[in-house]
């Protein structure tokens, strides 16, 4: 397994209106690195955003959808990609990306 360093773990945060309502619930959804486990998640989630502390981490793995090439029959696929919904603890602070959505 490669060795990933917090700061690449976490790549960008899911806005979908599912995602708005999880954050009630301080529930955070993000897309992740492929290859990154729960474990270095929950330390990236702590490491990158002060006062945070989580309590459990829920990852999904999407596969690739298949796309045909353009004007052609062949067909490939688009990249795979990974989400993690993050739990924060109730005396956890929120996580500020979030503020102005």
């Amino acid at each position: 397994m490669a060795d990933i360093k917090y700061y690449d773990v976490i790549l960008k945060p899911v806005v979908t209106e599912k995602s708005m309502e999880l954050m009630g619930e301080k529930k955070y959804t993000f897309l992740v690195h492929t290859e990154a486990t729960k474990s270095q998640i929950k330390e990236a989630v702590e490491k990158m955003f002060a006062g945070t502390k989580v309590k459990s981490v829920n990852t999904m793995n999407n596969e690739g959808k298949r796309r045909r090439v353009r004007g052609t029959m062949q067909f490939g696929k688009t990249a795979k990609t990974k989400k993690a919904v993050v739990q924060l603890t109730e005396e956890s602070a929120d996580i500020e990306i979030f503020e102005g959505l």
